[in-house]
Order: C-alpha cells, then sequence, then structure tokens
C-alpha cells in the first residue's frame, strides 16, 4: 500500500464523542501514527452510545485488560479508524506523566475539554510547548477560549440552535428543525484538520508550533456561508424556506406522479430548456419569469404552478428528461440507497477491513489522491487494545513497569 502523505506524522488523540476524533480519523486517513488515549474502563463516551451494535456486548474471553466483551457502537465505530488506541488514567500523577512522554514524541496534540482543564495537569499548550516547541496543539471547544461563554460545554444540538442553522431549516411555515447529522461536529472537525496541515506547512518552514483554537459555535456561523451574506449585505434576516432555495427558483422538491424529485434549475438558459421539456411555452414567454430575479419575486406565484406540471409525469420520467436537458435533478434517496448506489460504490464510499468481531463496513476516505491516496488500514481500536505496545515500544517500558502502572490505575 502506498504510503500517505502524513506518514511521518505522530496525533495524539485526547478527544471524545465526535469532532475530535473526527478530526483526527482524517489525519489518520492521510497516514499519521494517531494515538488515541482514552479512560481506563469506560473510553470515548461514544462506545456505549448504541444500539446499533457491532459485534457482542459479552464475547467470552475476548477484549482487553480494560473491558471483557468488543462490541462496540456504530457511532464510535464512524470516527475512529487508523487509530491505535491505549488507556491513561490523565488524573493520575503516573498517568500526567506517561501522557507528557508521549506527547514528547508527537507532532499533533488534538483535544477537547473545557477550557483550562487540561492546564491543571500540566497538559495545556503553554506548559507543553516551553519543552517542545514546534508541538501543534489544537483545542476543539464549544465556544473557544474567549469571550463570555467560553466555559460553556459544546452539544452540536444546542449550538445549531444557537448558530441560527435551525432558524432557516425546516418547513416554511413549521418549527425550526436541526439538521439530521451532528454536522457542527463534523464541521468543526474539519475546519480543525485542515488549520492541523496548515500549520504543519508553517512549521515546516519557521520550525515552530503553534495553538489552533476551534470553536464549535465559530464552526456554525462559518458555515452559514451565502445566507450570512444575504443578511450582512441586505440586513434583512434570512427567511426559512423548506427545501427551497433563498436566492434561486425553482431549486426544490416537486411532487411527481409518483414520489418527489429534486430540482434546480440555475440559470435562465436552463429555465427556457425546462419549458420546452415541460410543453410549457407560456411559462417560457412569461416575462415576469424570464430572469432568476423575477422568478425569485414570483416565487409562491411560480412553484404553485410547477407543483401541478410535476404531478403529470411520474419520477423516473422526469429524472430522464430533465438530465437530457443538462438540468440539475436527482431522485431523493434514503441512506441505504445512497450508500448502495452505483456511484458510491465506483467511489469506493463503502470499505470493509478485519476487526476482531468480524468484516466491519465503514464509509471511506473523501478526498481522492492520487500520488498518496487515504486508506481505511485498520479498524477502530478496542479500549485500550495497544496500550501495553505503546509503552513498550514507544517509551521503553517493561512489562514489570506496565504491570506496576495498570495496578495503580493510571492506565
Amino acid at each position: 500500500m502506498t504510503a500517505g502523505a502524513l506518514r511521518d506524522i505522530r496525533v495524539i488523540d485526547l478527544s471524545r464523542v465526535l469532532a475530535g476524533p473526527y478530526c483526527a480519523m482524517l489525519l489518520a486517513d492521510y497516514g499519521a501514527d494517531v494515538i488515541k488515549i482514552e479512560q481506563p474502563g469506560s473510553g470515548d463516551p461514544t462506545r456505549q452510545w448504541g444500539p446499533p451494535w457491532f459485534g457482542p456486548q459479552d464475547l467470552s474471553g475476548v477484549g482487553t485488560p480494560d473491558r471483557s466483551g468488543i462490541g462496540e457502537s456504530a457511532y464510535y465505530l464512524s470516527a475512529n479508524r487508523n487509530k491505535r488506541g491505549m488507556t491513561l488514567n490523565l488524573k493520575s500523577p503516573e498517568g500526567q506523566s506517561i501522557a507528557r512522554r508521549l506527547i514528547a514524541t508527537a507532532d499533533v496534540v488534538i483535544e477537547n475539554f473545557l477550557p483550562g482543564a487540561l492546564a491543571e495537569f500540566g497538559l495545556d499548550y503553554t506548559t507543553l510547548a516551553a519543552g517542545h516547541p514546534g508541538l501543534i496543539y489544537c483545542s476543539i471547544t464549544g465556544y473557544g477560549q474567549t469571550g463570555p461563554y467560553r466555559d460553556r460545554p459544546g452539544y452540536d444540538f444546542m449550538i445549531q440552535a444557537e448558530g441560527g442553522i435551525m432558524s432557516i431549516t425546516g418547513p416554511a411555515g413549521g418549527e425550526p428543525h436541526k439538521v439530521g447529522v451532528a454536522i457542527v461536529d463534523i464541521s468543526a472537525g474539519l475546519f480543525a484538520a485542515t488549520a492541523i496541515l496548515a500549520a504543519l506547512h508553517h512549521r515546516a518552514q519557521t520550525g515552530r508550533g503553534q495553538w489552533i483554537d476551534v470553536a464549535l459555535f465559530d464552526a456554525q456561523l462559518g458555515w452559514l456561508a451565502n445566507v450570512a451574506s444575504n443578511y450582512l449585505v441586505s440586513g434583512e434576516p434570512p427567511a426559512r424556506h423548506g427545501n427551497a432555495h433563498p436566492n434561486i427558483v425553482p431549486y426544490e422538491t416537486f411532487p411527481t406522479a409518483d414520489g418527489h424529485i429534486a430540482v434546480g434549475v440555475g440559470s435562465d438558459a436552463q429555465w427556457r430548456r425546462f419549458c420546452a421539456l415541460a410543453s410549457r411555452p407560456d411559462l417560457a414567454a412569461e416575462p415576469r419569469y424570464a430572469t432568476n430575479a423575477g422568478r425569485v419575486t414570483e416565487r409562491e406565484e411560480l412553484i404553485g404552478l410547477l407543483r401541478g406540471v410535476f404531478r403529470e409525469r411520474p419520477s423516473a420520467a422526469w429524472l430522464a428528461a430533465l438530465q437530457a436537458a443538462r438540468i440539475p435533478a436527482a431522485p431523493i434517496n434514503d441512506v441505504p440507497a445512497a450508500l448502495n448506489d452505483p456511484q458510491a460504490a465506483a467511489r469506493e464510499m463503502i470499505q470493509t477491513v478485519a476487526h476482531p468481531a468480524g468484516p466491519l463496513p465503514l464509509v471511506g476516505p473523501v478526498a481522492k489522491l492520487s500520488a498518496t491516496p487515504a486508506a481505511v488500514r485498520a479498524a477502530p481500536p478496542l479500549l485500550g487494545e495497544h496500550t501495553n505496545a505503546i509503552l513498550r515500544d514507544e517509551l521503553g517500558l517493561s512489562e514489570g513497569e506496565i504491570a506496576e502502572l495498570r495496578h495503580e490505575g493510571a492506565i
């Protein structure tokens, strides 16, 4: 297998749940050696966030000193592939000492404790960077290291509510809706990963590391994108449009004779082609609909007319005609249909990796690099799966020393 682009980078992942682990997983996909550190006995909280589970929860005789069963939640499995895993009690002096020794061998630390929490253990950026100036230290929190909300814990749902996205998601006349995936966590992990790559580039030029401060709240505001810009330019609060687009018409879902499809008429030329294939020259001839600005102004009237037009044919007929006319259109797939789509297979978006409980299917890496492709190399680790090997191989501890650390509750 081709070595990954980050094959010479070591990451210590002190984070839990989703944003931090997802960020660390992306770096691991690109070849970084990621060591996931978890609390002995319990581990990452997402290990218990099931059902569904992969593998039995009480498989006798298989597992680690920390856990007898190997069943894992699907949630945990989604964000922890390609990592080595160890347990470490950061509240114990011995555990803190081990953590500092490991970090001394690393390039990157990722953590998502509340601001100031790791300073109590001597594991904050200022303390660590004093002896390791090349260290890149990424803190992911709900609200960042500054501001009036810095000490609040961050939860995806709450920040979707606070950050504006729920106000524009859901039916136009209904209640606000959250996005159906923890998109604030995911986007914060993406922002963190790109910032870490930028910091690694800076370090290659200067030899100096830096502290990266990523807030879930900032991530939410950041990906409001054109919706935020609409407000900043116009001063008008964005409205909730359901599946419709605030700036393009028609660009939404439509009922057909046997279901629903998504249609996006993104230009005036596409509009004219749509009117032709729909056999509605009257719509093409209407001056109020000739430009997108006009169609946005006349949104309510036009969409009412188009709903009647789309009900005249079944979904398959509309999709074939629209795609032939080079007008964006798509079926509204459920998750199984999307994951089993031929395009997903061609892009290798579902990959299977060996796990003690059996072959484990995972969603694969998104970016395809021609020279250093990202890869799914290993299943998410069992709790403490690599503790002994990491302490022995990376820090040179003897089996007796490791046994004593375990007896003391440090690992």
